[in-house]
């Protein structure tokens, strides 16, 4: 049983009020409010183990490494990857997806080749591979989506064909859409191309599986799936990361340095973890992944699947409110994109904030995207493991307000 109102317990903020009201949080897309026990860990590190990693033989310095590299482990379980040397720690997923144009695409895109991704990418999936293309003269291919906001496999092969480079989200931030990861990597490898997945979204909410997806690279950051701010992942597959060169240079990367010859990198992972990384907030996404796992990620997709279902059935009586992405809740995550006819969605979450409701607004770093459907910007509420269908109907009521003062 997913029981929410326990949950909710675990979570400080929901403590607080907002312009006098109780905080309804429904921005978990952007972050996600962060639990006791994350934060707990946190404070506990620096109150007992606070010392710099991979550096000394003190007691500290020990435990602080074995804390640290205990959280390896426990992505690499997470994500079901094959080796905890795959596991890169970032400062969060743009860094990853930098990491990966860096360090892959600079090395081996060359003049004419093809890169591909889609449409409904997130700026941080969409403009370091745009770039990467400019910088070598590589072809820059984006797959469109159906009018219900989801990837077309026909389209996909298609464009996909006789690329070297394949990148799409396993889930939307503005449609919501959840993405056949797996059917996407395996028409991509078809072609011979390297496929890389954007888990920003998706990681916090649906069960991830690396090797099912045989995925080339991952990308995920911390801070949406309750972690704090500065933790971010890549996974890699051994043989990519063992052909790149470093992004960084610098502390713990290097194995030797020599003045009179060229220095020698370390071995996997260190090898892409230079310099003293936010210890602190790696240990905060141990204790977040605990967090997850102890609940239980298929429950987690099942609650999500049931708050999308009500959200959706609640927006649909809202006339001229449109909802953007696939109407069937169980090919989305538990947000809603939506515009509203002569209401700007500045202004929509201008009155929402003033009944205690935390949306956002904008084109959500999708601005390609929002071209595409025709639309310069939307309200976004996002819901995770601690909102209520309670919240939804605030919402509603809220959005029927704004409304009237509109008309």
């Amino acid at each position: 049983m997913f029981d929410v109102d326990k949950i909710r317990k675990d979570f400080p903020i929901f403590n607080n009020k907002v312009n006098g009201k109780d905080l309804i949080y429904l921005d978990s897309a952007a972050t996600a409010q962060r639990p006791i026990q994350v934060i707990d860990s946190v404070t506990g590190f620096y109150k007992n183990k606070n010392a710099n990693v991979a550096r000394g033989l003190h007691t500290l310095a020990e435990e602080a490494t074995i804390s640290y590299e205990a959280v390896r482990e426990k992505v690499q379980k997470f994500i079901a990857a094959p080796d905890q040397k795959e596991i890169i720690f970032t400062r969060n997923a743009t860094e990853a997806a930098n990491l990966v144009m860096r360090a892959w695409g600079e090395k081996f895109i060359k003049k004419g080749d093809k890169i591909v991704t889609t449409i409904m990418e997130h700026h941080s999936d969409f403009v370091p591979w745009q770039q990467l293309a400019y910088k070598k003269g590589a072809e820059f291919v984006v797959v469109d989506i159906t009018e219900d906001g989801q990837i077309s496999e026909n389209e996909f092969e298609k464009k996909v064909k006789g690329a070297k480079f394949v990148a799409f989200s396993a889930a939307s931030n503005v449609l919501g859409t959840i993405t056949d990861s797996k059917k996407l990597c395996q028409i991509a490898h078809d072609q011979g191309a390297v496929c890389f997945i954007d888990g920003a979204q998706s990681v916090p909410s649906v069960k991830t599986n690396v090797k099912e997806s045989n995925c080339d690279f991952l990308i995920f950051s911390g801070h949406k799936l309750m972690a704090p701010f500065g933790s971010g992942v890549l996974y890699g597959k051994t043989e990519f990361l063992e052909q790149m060169d470093p992004f960084l240079y610098g502390g713990d990367m290097i194995r030797e340095v020599h003045a009179e010859r060229n220095s020698v990198w370390n071995e996997l992972p260190n090898k892409f973890e230079s310099g003293t990384p936010d210890v602190g907030a790696v240990i905060g996404l141990g204790a977040a992944i605990d967090y997850l796992n102890k609940i239980g990620m298929d429950k987690i997709t099942s609650y999500e699947h049931e708050l999308s279902s009500y959200l959706l059935n609640a927006l649909s009586g809202i006339n001229g409110l449109r909802v953007l992405g696939p109407t069937e809740p169980k090919k989305r995550l538990s947000l809603a994109a939506f515009s509203m006819e002569k209401i700007h969605p500045h202004d929509v979450s201008a009155l929402l904030d003033a009944d205690g409701i935390a949306v956002r607004s904008g084109h959500h770093c999708t601005m390609p995207l929002h071209e595409r459907l025709k639309v310069d910007a939307s309200t976004r509420a996002s819901f995770y493991i601690y909102n209520k269908k309670e919240e939804v109907d605030l919402l509603v009521q809220s959005l029927e307000r704004a409304k009237k003062i509109f008309s």
